[in-house]
């Protein structure tokens, strides 16, 4: 059964409600396909422009980098050609330093040889001077043994003549009673008291005049002198003292002493003249101490 207050719904309202919406999307769909297609064309002419700008700085590039690699190219180039002139001039320059050093070298050799000539020839000339030298030296060494030799000699006959003189000598007792010492008579006997060295000894040549002479540290002055009798007399001032020794015999030893020695003078007179006698005067040598 059905109901009075029920009705079934209108196909042609809902119909009508359908196609606003329809035509709505489609427009809408329209102006998203405008919109996206002006948004593409903007995105292609971006893209071109880009593109153009790229190709653009490309261009560019290339263009710098070929102006670039021209230019490495050139300072390459003058880098190599640099490098060939240095080398170049390097080898001249090696070639003039070994040509340098080369004659440099040759002068050195030269003056070298040269040296070595002249050294040469100066040790060969002093080899003949110290070969001359030598010879001249063994000679003069012959001539100087051969004086050695006779010196030699001559000193082993002298010392056997001293020898033999002093075994000549004699010793006597003196005017004071003393013995004396060894007594020469002659100028060969007194060489060989000098030689012994026991006592010191002064010759004299005394004459007859006013003025005393000094001998040693004593002074004599002859009185009298009789050649015929072979006496003499004479005064001696010793230590200040005067004393006359009277009449005294050639050769006879005549003592007095001093303040100085222990042991006594002794005068000697060897040869008597007229106004003069000729002797010596021993001293002894070793003196007095204070004590004494």
């Amino acid at each position: 059964m059905s109901d009075p207050m029920y009705a079934p719904p209108s196909h042609e309202g809902g119909s009508g409600f359908k196609i606003p919406i329809l035509f709505g999307i489609v427009i809408a769909l329209v102006a998203a396909n405008v919109y996206l297609f002006f948004q593409i064309d903007r995105v292609r002419t971006d893209i071109s422009k880009m593109r153009e700008a790229v190709q653009t700085e490309l261009s560019n590039l290339r263009e710098a980098s070929s102006i670039d690699s021209q230019a490495s190219r050139k300072s390459l180039e003058t880098m190599r050609a640099e490098l060939e002139a240095a080398r170049r001039q390097a080898d001249m320059a090696a070639g003039q330093a070994k040509e340098q050093a080369t004659r440099r070298a040759e002068e050195l050799a030269r003056r070298l040889e040269e040296a070595q000539k002249r050294q040469t020839e100066e040790v060969k000339k002093e080899i003949g001077q110290v070969h001359q030298a030598a010879a001249e030296a063994s000679s003069r060494i012959g001539e100087v043994n051969t004086e050695v030799g006779n010196v030699k000699t001559q000193v082993a006959a002298t010392k056997s003549e001293l020898d033999k003189t002093i075994s000549d000598l004699k010793r006597v007792t003196g005017d004071l009673g003393v013995q004396s010492g060894l007594i020469a008579t002659n100028g060969r006997e007194l060489a060989a008291l000098k030689a012994l060295g026991e006592r010191n000894y002064f010759e004299f040549n005394l004459t007859k005049t006013k003025q005393p002479l000094r001998v040693a540290d004593i002074t004599l002055q002859l009185k009298n002198a009789d050649q015929k009798r072979n006496r003499y007399t004479v005064d001696v001032v010793a230590d200040d003292k005067k004393f006359e020794k009277k009449d005294k015999n050639i050769n006879e030893p005549v003592q007095f002493y001093t303040t100085k020695y222990r042991q006594p003078y002794e005068l000697v007179v060897n040869d008597i003249k007229k106004d003069r006698i000729v002797g010596y005067l021993s001293q002894p040598k070793v003196q007095a101490s204070a004590r004494d």
